[in-house]
């Protein structure tokens, strides 16, 4: 059994739970995700099952989609709803201030194109070997370098006077979309909103609505896959690695060229325009994804990069 889940990933768990529970449904040991989600949020997790785990690199630095509920009023020490609010005694509370239209859409627009993002202190990032979020657990903060990332889309879903929602307990709420390249972290965006807007902010609900080509619509429950899997229909759920990989070009080939694409060994292109060091889906005569190779130009040849069928 090999190829790619989409699940729609339940609120209060964590990813890795996610992966255990597929794990014990499909009874299939080799299973893994290309990007985790915080446990606090839902929506889209890619999952790879048997073989299609070699395709990690392919799939890990896809853009992300994500509908975020960003609250302004009071910031908390891990960005989002989970965390313990700070004090706000050095910041106005949103009970104080009001914004208008056009602060808040240059608010938004501040935070798009390129920018440099710090890691927050409660991520997966390692510093030294360790995960930022276990120095934070024990009460520890480091310098964290930037990272530079790009936010494509910074919108509220609720245009005109409908952008914020007040909450009558000096609160506010913005929902807003966001599409943003990977690693960006949503929750810092929450906080750098409320920065500019002079007021504490954090992330009260986030759902990733898609990644890369996969969205919601694609996605199944944890549950839809117990069923799928009891009723031997895993057909329906379970995305072949050719098709996870649509957004690669690919090339049939030979009985010979798959006989070498199987053993690791190059194959010769002709008649490709592709640029040097191209990513190309190597398939069967029957779609069947072989291999993903490496184009090289000067050569015109295909070198396997990793090859997911079994050498025969």
């Amino acid at each position: 059994m090999h190829g790619v889940l989409i699940i729609d990933k339940p609120p209060d768990v964590t990813s890795h739970d996610v992966v255990a529970r597929a794990r014990r449904i499909l009874g299939e040991r080799r299973i893994g995700h290309t990007g985790t989600l915080d446990p606090f949020a839902t929506g889209v997790l890619v999952i790879l099952v048997g073989r299609a785990t070699r395709l990690a690199q392919f799939l890990s630095g896809l853009d992300k989609e994500y509908e975020a509920i960003i609250r302004l009023g009071y910031a908390t020490d891990t960005g989002d709803r989970t965390g313990t609010p700070l004090p706000t005694e050095n910041t106005p509370t949103a009970k104080r201030l009001k914004w208008s239209e056009k602060q808040l859409r240059e608010a938004l627009a501040s935070l798009t194109g390129e920018i440099d993002q710090v890691p927050p202190m409660y991520s997966a990032k390692k510093r030294q070997g360790e995960r930022l979020y276990e120095l934070a657990r024990r009460g520890e903060t480091v310098e964290r370098a930037p990272v530079r990332v790009c936010v494509h889309e910074f919108e509220a879903i609720n245009p005109g006077a409908r952008m914020i929602k007040d909450n009558r307990d000096g609160t506010y709420d913005m929902e807003t979309r966001v599409i943003c390249s990977s690693g960006t972290y949503v929750r810092s965006l929450a906080e750098d909103l409320g920065r500019r807007l002079g007021v504490g902010a954090h992330l009260a609900e986030l759902r990733r609505t898609r990644v890369g080509g996969f969205d919601l619509g694609r996605a199944v429950t944890l549950d839809d896959l117990q069923v799928g899997f009891a009723e031997d229909a895993l057909g329906t759920v379970l995305l072949s690695p050719s098709s996870a990989l649509s957004q690669l070009p690919f090339m049939h080939l030979t009985d010979d060229d798959e006989r070498k694409a199987r053993h690791g060994m190059e194959v010769e292109v002709e008649g490709s325009d592709w640029a040097d060091g191209t990513h190309v889906r190597m398939c069967d005569a029957h779609g069947e994804l072989i291999a993903i190779g490496d184009f090289h130009a000067d050569r015109k040849h295909l070198h396997p990069r990793v090859v997911l069928a079994e050498s025969r």
